[in-house]
C-alpha cells in the first residue's frame, strides 16, 4: 500500500490547533449571528446547515439523512431530532446478555483478601463453599472472585459494542448524543463500580431521561447503584458521613466550584447518610440515616437527600452550569457570560426540562455562526460513529475493534479517566492522537488480516506465563512460580510443598478466573465494513477524478481543504488509478479510492464538525 504523500505528512498539528478561526468554516453565518439565539429564519436554511445540525445533534449522516432534514423548516427540522418519543426504533435490539451473573456474587466483596476472610470464617464465599479437605480449600472461591473482575469487565465491552451500535443506527441519534453527553457528566468507571449490570442501567436512565427534566435525572442518578457503588455510599453514615457524595453533586453535577461553603458539603454528606444499594436496588437504612436538623445553602430543616438537590435546582447558578456545560457540548468551547446567564434562563423557566434549551440552542442563528460551524474538534467515539454512518453503515464493525479505537484515541466507554469525565475540545489532538485517528480510518478502509479479538486475549503476562507452562504440563506449583524465575526455573521443594499447604494460589485464580469468563461471555462479532466505494462513486454517476474527489470532500468534510490539498487529492487519485476518467477505471478503481479516502480522513479538517 503506498504511503501518504509528503505534502499530506506535512500537515501540521497547527493546522488543527489553529482552529477555531472565523471564516475557517464552510457555510458558516454572519458574524452579527455570534451570541444570538433568536432563531435561525426559513430562508437561510439550507443543506450545509442541515449538515450542520445532523452532526451536532447527532453523528452526521448520509447525504439522503440530511437532504431529509434540509427539505423540512428549521423548525421541524430540530423537532424530529430533540422530539424523538415517537420515532420508531423498533430495529434496535435490547443488549444481550451472556447470563454471567448469579445471585451468590451478591454482595461483591471489595477485594480479594476480604472474600477469602470471608471464606475463613462463614466456610463460604460468592456462593461457593469452602473445601472440606484436600489441597487449595479455598481455590473455588478465589477462582470466582476473579472470575466475575473478568467477566464483568469482558460483558461492559460488549455494552459498549451493543452502545455503539445503537448510536450508529438508531433513528433518534439525539437520544444517543445525550446519553452521551451524561456519561461524561455523571461519570463512573467500570474499574470502581465492577458490575456491568450497574453500568447498564445508568445508560439506560441517560437514554430514558437525557432530554428530560434535569431535576429528574440528578435524583435518578444520586439513587443508581452505579453512582452509589462509584461514589463510595455505602462509608456514608451518621455520626460519620463520607463528603465525596455531596462534594460531586454540587462540584461537578450541578453548581460548580465556588458556589457553596465546606459547611454546605458537611451538612449535604449528612443528608445523603444511609443511602446505599442492594445489589441493583436503591435502598436507605433508616438506622443510618442522620435525620437531624441541617443548614444548607442558607435553608434550615431536617433535609434528606432529595430535599438537597431540591435546594441546589432553586440556585440561579444551577441552571447556568448546567445550560452553560450542554452548550459547550453542542456549539462551542468559548461561551460569554451575558449568553450563559440567557441560556440558564431559558432552562430554568422550562422547569429544568432539556428539550426546549436544546431547541432553543439548535434553532439559534448563534448555533449556525462562524463561530461555531466546523470548529468542534470530534471526541473518539463522535469521530468512529460519525465515520460510520457517513459511510452508511448500519452497525459498528468488528475490525477495527471499536473499543481499542477510542481508546487509543483517548475515550474508552465506562473508563472515564476521572470523577470529572473528559476533558473534551483540544485535548483530543497531539501529534500522536492525529497518528492514531489516521491510523482508525486506514484500519477500517484496510482491516487488518493479523488481527485479534482482543476480548479474546489476555494482555497480562503473568497469566499468559501460567497459561503457557500449564500447556507445557506443568503442575500448578511450578506455572505459577514468580515470572522472575525464568521460564525454565526450578522452585525450591518445600516452596512446591508449602503451595500444596495452602489455601489458594492467587496467580492460579487469575488464570482461572479469565478462563471461566472467556467460556461465558459471549463474543463480540468480528465483521468487517462492507464498504463498496466504486459502487458509491457509480450511483452517483461520477464522470473523472476531479468529480470524485469534489463528492468525497462533500461528503466526508465539514470544513472544506485548501485549494493546494484539494488539487494534490485529484493528482493523487489520477495517479493510482492511470486515468482521470472513471468509465476506464470502473473494474480496479477501488483500492484507489479507499486511498484517497483514507488521505482525506487523515487530514486535519476532518477532525472538525
Amino acid at each position: 500500500m503506498h504511503g501518504k504523500p509528503k505534502w499530506l505528512l506535512a500537515a501540521p498539528l497547527a493546522a488543527l490547533m489553529a482552529y477555531p478561526t472565523p471564516g475557517a468554516a464552510r457555510q458558516g453565518g454572519p458574524t452579527a449571528w455570534r451570541n444570538d439565539l433568536a432563531p435561525i429564519a426559513a430562508s437561510d436554511w439550507n443543506y450545509a446547515r442541515a449538515a450542520h445540525l445532523l452532526e451536532r445533534a447527532g453523528f452526521s449522516g448520509t447525504p439522503d439523512d440530511i437532504e431529509a432534514l434540509a427539505a423540512m423548516t428549521p423548525g421541524e427540522a430540530v423537532a424530529r431530532l430533540v422530539r424523538f418519543e415517537d420515532v420508531d426504533n423498533s430495529h434496535l435490539p435490547p443488549f444481550d446478555h451472556s447470563g454471567i451473573h448469579d445471585p451468590g456474587l451478591e454482595p461483591f466483596p471489595p477485594s480479594r483478601p476480604a472474600t477469602t476472610d470471608l471464606a475463613r470464617e462463614t466456610g463460604e464465599a460468592l456462593g461457593v463453599q469452602v473445601k472440606p479437605a484436600g489441597n487449595r480449600r479455598m481455590q473455588p472461591v478465589v477462582n470466582k472472585f476473579f472470575y466475575w473482575l473478568r467477566a464483568s469487565l469482558l460483558e461492559t465491552n460488549r455494552v459498549a459494542y451493543w452502545w455503539a451500535d445503537r448510536m450508529v443506527a438508531s433513528e433518534s441519534p439525539l437520544q444517543e448524543k445525550m446519553a452521551l453527553f451524561w456519561h461524561g457528566h455523571f461519570a463512573v468507571n467500570e474499574g470502581k463500580v465492577r458490575d456491568y449490570r450497574k453500568l447498564l442501567r445508568e445508560l439506560e436512565l441517560f437514554h430514558e431521561l437525557g432530554t428530560g427534566n434535569f431535576r429528574d435525572l440528578m435524583v435518578a442518578i444520586a439513587q443508581d447503584p452505579a453512582m452509589l457503588s462509584f461514589l463510595d455510599a455505602g462509608v456514608n453514615v451518621r455520626g460519620a458521613p463520607n463528603e465525596n457524595f455531596a462534594r460531586e453533586i454540587m462540584e461537578l453535577f450541578t453548581m460548580g466550584v465556588g458556589n457553596y461553603s465546606e459547611q454546605d458539603i458537611r451538612e449535604a454528606a449528612r443528608a445523603f447518610t444511609g443511602w446505599n444499594f442492594v445489589d441493583m436496588t436503591f435502598v436507605i437504612n433508616e438506622d443510618q440515616h442522620d435525620d437531624g436538623e441541617k443548614t444548607f445553602l442558607g435553608r434550615t430543616g431536617r433535609f434528606d437527600g432529595v430535599d438537597v438537590i431540591d435546594i441546589i435546582m432553586e440556585q440561579p447558578v444551577t441552571a447556568e452550569f448546567i445550560a452553560g456545560k450542554i452548550y459547550r457540548y453542542f456549539v462551542r468551547e468559548d461561551l460569554d457570560s451575558a449568553l450563559r446567564t440567557e441560556l440558564g434562563n431559558v432552562l430554568r423557566d422550562a422547569g429544568y426540562e432539556i428539550a426546549p434549551l436544546l431547541e432553543t440552542i439548535f434553532m439559534s442563528r448563534d448555533f449556525y455562526s462562524a463561530a461555531s460551524v466546523g470548529t468542534q474538534i470530534k471526541s473518539p467515539v463522535q469521530l468512529a460513529v460519525s465515520t460510520y454512518r457517513e459511510l452508511g453503515l448500519r452497525v459498528a464493525p468488528g475490525v477495527p475493534d471499536f473499543n481499542s479505537a477510542t481508546g487509543a484515541l483517548g475515550q474508552l466507554l465506562f473508563r472515564p479517566p476521572t470523577v470529572a469525565g473528559w476533558a473534551y475540545g483540544r485535548s483530543w489532538v497531539t501529534p500522536g492522537l492525529l497518528l492514531e485517528r489516521g491510523n482508525f480510518a486506514r484500519d477500517l478502509l484496510f482491516p487488518d488480516i493479523n488481527f485479534v479479538p482482543p476480548d479474546r486475549i489476555n494482555g497480562n503476562p503473568e497469566i499468559r506465563s501460567v497459561a503457557d507452562r500449564i500447556r507445557q504440563g506443568l503442575d500448578i506449583a511450578s506455572a505459577t512460580q514468580p515470572s522472575s524465575l525464568g521460564e525454565g526455573g526450578i522452585m525450591a521443594e518445600s516452596n512446591m510443598l508449602a503451595d500444596r499447604d495452602e489455601d489458594f494460589n492467587t496467580r492460579y485464580g487469575s488464570f482461572r478466573g479469565w478462563q471461566m469468563a472467556i467460556e461465558r461471555v459471549k463474543p463480540i462479532p468480528r465483521h468487517t465494513a462492507p464498504l463498496d466505494l466504486s459502487a458509491m462513486v457509480l450511483e452517483q454517476d461520477l464522470a473523472n477524478t476531479t468529480e470524485v474527489v469534489d463528492y468525497f470532500i462533500h461528503r466526508f468534510l465539514n470544513v472544506a481543504p485548501g485549494d493546494e490539498a484539494r488539487r494534490m487529492l485529484i493528482e493523487f487519485l489520477d495517479e493510482e488509478l492511470g486515468t482521470s476518467d472513471i468509465a476506464v477505471a470502473e473494474s480496479y478503481m477501488e483500492d484507489a479510492l479507499r486511498l484517497v479516502l483514507h488521505l482525506i480522513m487523515s487530514q486535519p479538517e476532518y477532525q472538525l464538525a
